[in-house]
């Protein structure tokens, strides 16, 4: 059994005619960030930056009837002390992850319970993206309880080229989008997907369910920052601030 977090006295149930669950991907070494432990266990305005991720998903206007940690296996200790310091972490079940993204989110979708009611809707979250909005979160859930799913994408606010043997050239970045999480689905959709072979292909989830289902795309945030790189977490900060 994954060792699972209490809820606490603040949590309340869903009234969601569809349950809500999350699964927030968190396997980051933090070698890009030049730190002394990997970046979803730095800190952020004085607590780690998963911390504030779980916070984002334990919103009740959310009504998630539970989020799953994946981590990797050497970090699931310290990630149980961790949060142990602090008495509000939000609930949460923690499991192991695999050796690639598609690995551990197979391994989210398997603490989830294995007959959901139909129509039940995951979101897969990127455990250092903290500030994701609420709003944004919602959007996908809804998104996806429409159209199966869903994904947080934005336009690129610079130009783009696409490079060739012959050089580069030009795209028109009002058709591109650049994807973000949460990225939700029907969660026997993403089963069913997640099923099939990986790929080297596969660079997020929406990718992952391509080839079984079109991805409605919704509007992202650009404060929805991944926390890669030390001007990462300086912008985290000054956004919080």
């Amino acid at each position: 059994m994954p060792p699972t977090f209490p809820p606490s006295s603040a949590s309340s149930p869903t009234s969601s005619p569809l349950p809500r669950y999350a699964i927030l991907v968190a396997g980051g070494s933090g070698l890009r960030m030049g730190a002394d432990r990997p970046k979803q266990f730095l800190l952020l305005r004085g607590e780690p930056v998963l911390l504030h991720t779980l916070r984002r998903f334990a919103e009740p206007a959310l009504e998630v009837v539970q989020t799953v940690v994946v981590l990797p296996a050497d970090q699931l200790a310290y990630w149980q002390a961790l949060a142990a310091e602090y008495a509000e972490a939000p609930p949460h079940t923690v499991v192991a992850g695999g050796a690639t993204r598609w690995a551990s989110v197979k391994a989210g979708l398997a603490a989830l319970p294995a007959a959901p009611p139909t129509g039940a809707l995951v979101a897969v979250h990127d455990g250092v993206r903290p500030l994701v909005p609420t709003g944004v979160v919602e959007a996908t859930y809804q998104a996806a309880a429409v159209h199966q799913a869903a994904a947080a994408a934005v336009p690129p606010k610079d130009s783009v080229r696409m490079l060739g043997a012959a050089g580069s050239s030009p795209l028109d970045r009002r058709r591109l989008r650049l994807m973000q999480t949460p990225q939700t689905f029907d969660l026997d959709l993403l089963r069913r997907a997640y099923r099939l072979p990986e790929l080297a292909t596969f660079t997020d989830d929406a990718s992952v369910v391509d080839d079984l289902h079109p991805v409605q795309l919704i509007e992202g945030d650009y404060r929805n920052l991944k926390i890669t790189t030390p001007e990462d977490l300086l912008l985290a900060e000054a956004l919080l601030a």
